[in-house]
């Protein structure tokens, strides 16, 4: 019985030592599955490629002078416009220019029919040549009376001395005084003749200037240099005086652009233009983008209260003809310029939930978004007044993709590549 309880015992002992070498080899082996597996992940882990720099477009921030302006939308106006109308009535015989032909001041435009007014041209200085022999036939009259007038006063002095001395009768001595009197009011009426003769003269004179003014208004000239718009009477038609418009003249060399800007800016606008000519240039939305130069020559004389603008006005030389009455332009007004500007080329500028920001690309070719605050825009370019130091790369185009520290390949114009080596 005692040999059976000790085989027992050593069987059960044999029993746990078994359960223990299990336990042990399974955690030894799980503990070697997972260092294999560990292993093997960090390795493939060490082995995954690292992100490929992101391709981007820089530009580099610059310090230039650049000017201050005020852009507007503006509209050509004509210099002058002339609507020529005709000063007679009658019937247009000829027209001496086609639609939109360029006329200088005094060119022939339009004659009407002449024949009446020659006619009446006529009368006239047939009238004049009547009046002017009836004024020396009153002058004649007025010298004839005279002379008889004075030999009947010395006639009547010498009776008047004959009748004191008692020599003739009262009788003799009253006739030869009153035929004295008689002639003093005949030289009188001659006088008035002559006076009504020379009267009818001048009036006859009058007439005939008149007549040749009449008839100087069947040729009408151009008053301007200017073009010609659309023929609007034909010739063969009949017009009344002063009533039909015959053709519209546009002078365009110089020419008007006129431009609102808000009140805000009037002051700005005084100030400098007190120092000087402002410039302003119209810019032609064509195929060719033409501009122009000119300088403000107006400024109106009060602000529109609906709108809250002020109205000016500049003169531009136009010599190629490009501005034309009635087109809309870009219009940029110079104010001043102010130096030592940082500038960037505007699509840099992004804008987040915190502002106006930047992408800079670091010597080590990864970026940094910076904030930065901004000024005005001018051509394509936007003046940065804090955050950007001259010199420094931003990127320009490929900001969608970028974070802070990303890796960039800068892309320039050429396509040609930079990277980091």
């Amino acid at each position: 019985m005692g040999f059976q309880f000790f085989r027992d015992f050593k069987a059960h002992q044999r029993t746990l030592m078994k359960g223990r070498f299990q336990y042990l080899f399974v955690g030894i082996f799980g503990l070697l599955f997972l260092t294999f597996f560990s292993s093997g992940c960090s390795n493939e882990k060490s082995k995954k490629p690292a992100s490929p720099p992101i391709p981007v477009t820089v530009g580099t921030a610059t310090s230039k002078t650049v000017p201050v302006q005020l852009r507007a939308i503006g509209n050509v106006q004509a210099y002058s416009t002339v609507t020529v109308k005709s000063r007679v009535a009658g019937q247009i015989m000829r027209v001496y220019f086609k639609e939109g032909d360029d006329m200088k001041k005094g060119d022939p435009l339009f004659m009407i029919d002449p024949r009446p007014f020659e006619a009446a041209l006529k009368q006239s200085e047939a009238n004049l040549e009547r009046d002017m022999a009836q004024v020396k036939q009153a002058e004649a009259n007025l010298e004839r009376d005279i002379a008889q007038e004075k030999n009947a006063q010395v006639e009547a002095e010498r009776y008047k001395t004959l009748f004191e001395r008692g020599v003739v009768a009262r009788q003799q001595y009253d006739k030869f005084r009153t035929d004295w009197e008689a002639l003093v009011a005949t030289v009188r009426a001659a006088s008035a003749a002559k006076a009504n003769a020379e009267a009818a003269v001048a009036a006859d004179r009058a007439a005939v200037e008149n007549a040749k003014l009449q008839l100087s208004y069947c040729s009408i000239h151009s008053p301007m240099e200017g073009r010609t718009g659309s023929l609007i009477v034909q010739a063969g038609n009949i017009i009344k005086e002063n009533e039909a418009n015959l053709v519209v003249i546009n002078q365009i060399t110089p020419i008007y652009v006129t431009l609102s800007v808000p009140e805000q800016n009037l002051g700005e606008i005084r100030k400098y233009l007190a120092t000087g000519k402002l410039k302003v240039q119209a810019i032609v939305p064509n195929g060719e983008l033409f501009s122009e130069e000119g300088f403000i020559s107006f400024i109106d004389n009060a602000v529109d209260s609906q709108t809250g603008t002020i109205r000016l006005k500049g003169t531009f030389a136009n010599r190629e003809k490009k501005l034309w009455p009635g087109q809309f332009v870009n219009v940029v007004l110079t104010l001043t310029t102010e130096p030592n500007a940082i500038v960037v080329l505007s699509q840099a500028i992004q804008t987040g939930q915190q502002g106006q920001y930047v992408f800079v690309v670091k010597p080590d070719f990864t970026v940094d978004s910076r904030p930065v605050v901004t000024g005005r825009s001018v051509n394509k370019e936007t003046v940065v007044q804090k955050g950007l130091h001259a010199g420094e790369k931003v990127v320009t185009d490929g900001q969608l993709r970028l974070y802070p520290g990303a890796k960039v390949e800068i892309k320039n114009t050429d396509s040609a590549t930079v990277t980091n080596k």
